[in-house]
């Protein structure tokens, strides 16, 4: 039933949007645009995945909703994302609230329509429950790369690395390195073909978890506002330790305006 409700949520706005307003014409630098992570406009975007398989906890059910906002400053490309997570399981009622709040600040140089780019980011301890965050301030590198000089297919990918460096003591030290590979592929009026799983490692706890994604999207212009709506089952395959997902779906309404 979260399930449904949270799909529904997403699909149903936007779908009303598109029926309600006038849509505008669509070139090809402009669906580049509306799913480059890099792209030179303010964007805000709400992300959700649902998790209803995770490994070692076969009767857990969780969802993370994400709020994410990304402006350049210069040559800058600054975001900010809050997720508020939901946990349940089937012995228990669900327990929901903010996870830990990330920053990344990175410096883009861009060549033949392609970008890369390299910068700090850093992570705050506001989960409002343990399960939902590490507890801990935490500090590392973010890299980028966005390669678009294609009108049909476009690919690149986000690398995070992240270290604790203070909080709560009697919480487990952070090492974490993440690695989303994402690629896209345009079929034609603003429909494409999308997968952007994020392979996340625990050098801590040696917990390792790769997922591979493929789903669709739509890019929606209205106005001077381009919206972009998608759904993407991602399964994993290979995973080691407890706690990472067996199977998500990763839904989404990006804004850039």
């Amino acid at each position: 039933m979260k399930k449904l409700i949270i799909t529904a949520f997403f699909l149903t706005g936007a779908l009303g949007l598109w029926a309600q307003q006038p849509q505008g014409a669509l070139d090809a630098e402009m669906l580049k645009k509306a799913n480059d992570p890099m792209a030179n406009t303010k964007a805000f975007n709400l992300h959700n995945y649902i998790i209803p398989s995770i490994y070692g906890e076969p009767d857990m059910f969780s969802n993370q909703l994400m709020f994410r906002y990304a402006q350049p400053i210069g040559k800058f490309l600054v975001r900010g994302t809050l997720p508020v997570v939901t946990v349940a399981q089937s012995d228990s009622p669900a327990e929901s609230g903010l996870g830990d709040f990330s920053l990344f600040a990175i410096y883009t140089w861009e060549f033949g329509g392609n970008k890369i780019g390299v910068g700090p980011l850093m992570a705050a301890p506001t989960a409002t429950k343990d399960m939902f965050g590490q507890g801990k301030w935490q500090a590392g590198l973010s890299a980028m790369a966005f390669f678009a000089n294609n009108h049909i297919i476009q690919y690149g990918t986000l690398l995070q690395w992240q270290a604790d460096f203070a909080g709560d003591e009697d919480r487990a030290h952070v090492n974490l390195l993440t690695a989303q590979l994402f690629g896209t592929w345009q079929i034609g009026g603003g429909t494409y073909l999308r997968s952007t799983g994020i392979w996340s490692f625990d050098l801590e706890n040696n917990v390792y978890n790769i997922p591979v994604g493929l789903g669709i999207g739509k890019v929606i212009k209205v106005n001077n506002v381009v919206f972009n709506i998608f759904a993407e089952p991602q399964f994993s395959v290979y995973a080691k330790g407890t706690g990472g997902s067996r199977f998500q779906t990763f839904v989404g309404f990006n804004t850039q305006f």
